[in-house]
């Protein structure tokens, strides 16, 4: 794993505006109030404090980066992991946008070079991205992978960015691209895809080190395992929520302008010109991070 960024220029650098944060602006509607962008180190140390007090926040400041340099606590394994999770996704979308950041950015004449991901592709990246929430997660509460329990348990109870994160995910990784019928087509995609298709992947490539298992089979399995474990909460998340393809493209359309209806295509213009994974997951880490530097 490469040394990563301090958290604290991590948190500095988030972009104000951009299709991403446009993105999670029209998701508010299935979790309102949960996300707020947070730009900036001392500020996210406000937030989650209320501390106000210059010598306060140095101090807590201080503290949070010392336990984020210490590899052992997790934290920098955590934010590696959050930024391979999208790097799969082609950068073509987010350069053509690049100078078109607006309040509202439509599809451009790239769309027609955009080619959507088959349902097995798309339920291998959503297994993948679960996988890493898994990593993350252990990683910073220092749990065993393999406690699938604990992580769905924990999903339940996932509140502000982390929330937010997992509402993308159901909705642009699972529902736009698979329609409602997605549970059923991950855990049948999963449970029959060849290894060797899972091996071509780029972010098991990254991760698969981090993954239990002597072979691609077994750690095919793996995933398989936490899908089943995640799944009964994707079904509430979805069920509870009301959630749908169309509705979702409907709020999205509020804040990103599509010139096409066509779901498939809609989810490979939010794949190639998001990035909300790494966003909202360098924010999560950097709440937690202050929360116990805090404390």
């Amino acid at each position: 794993m490469p040394q990563t960024t301090g958290i604290d220029e991590l948190i500095d650098n988030l972009p104000a505006r951009n299709t991403t944060v446009y993105l999670l602006q029209g998701l508010d509607f299935v979790v309102p109030g949960e996300w707020e962008n947070i730009v900036g180190f001392d500020n996210m140390i406000r937030a989650v404090t209320g501390k106000k007090d210059k010598d306060k926040i140095k101090k807590i400041r201080d503290r949070a980066l010392k336990i984020y340099n210490d590899p052992s606590q997790g934290y920098q394994r955590a934010i590696w992991l959050y930024q391979i999770a999208d790097t799969a996704d082609s950068a073509m979308g987010a350069i053509a946008i690049a100078n078109k950041l607006s309040e509202k950015v439509s599809f451009l004449s790239f769309l027609n070079k955009l080619t959507p991901k088959s349902d097995v592709i798309q339920s291998i990246d959503l297994g993948l991205k679960l996988v890493i929430e898994l990593l993350a997660f252990s990683a910073i509460h220092q749990i065993p992978v393999t406690n699938f329990g604990a992580f769905g348990n924990a999903l339940s109870k996932y509140s502000g960015q982390s929330l937010m994160r997992m509402a993308a995910l159901v909705s642009v990784d699972a529902l736009v691209p698979l329609g409602p019928d997605f549970i059923r087509k991950v855990h049948t995609n999963l449970t029959s895809i060849n290894p060797a298709t899972l091996q071509q992947n780029p972010i098991f490539q990254s991760i698969s080190g981090m993954i239990p298992g002597n072979s691609t089979t077994e750690k095919l399995g793996f995933m398989e395992q936490n899908f089943a474990a995640v799944q009964g909460w994707m079904n509430n998340f979805v069920q509870s929520h009301q959630l749908t393809p169309q509705n979702v493209v409907s709020h999205l359309k509020q804040y990103i302008d599509f010139a096409d209806d066509k779901l498939d295509y809609v989810a490979a213009f939010l794949d190639v010109s998001t990035n909300y994974y790494q966003h909202t997951g360098t924010q999560s880490v950097a709440r937690h991070l202050i929360e116990k530097a805090a404390n």
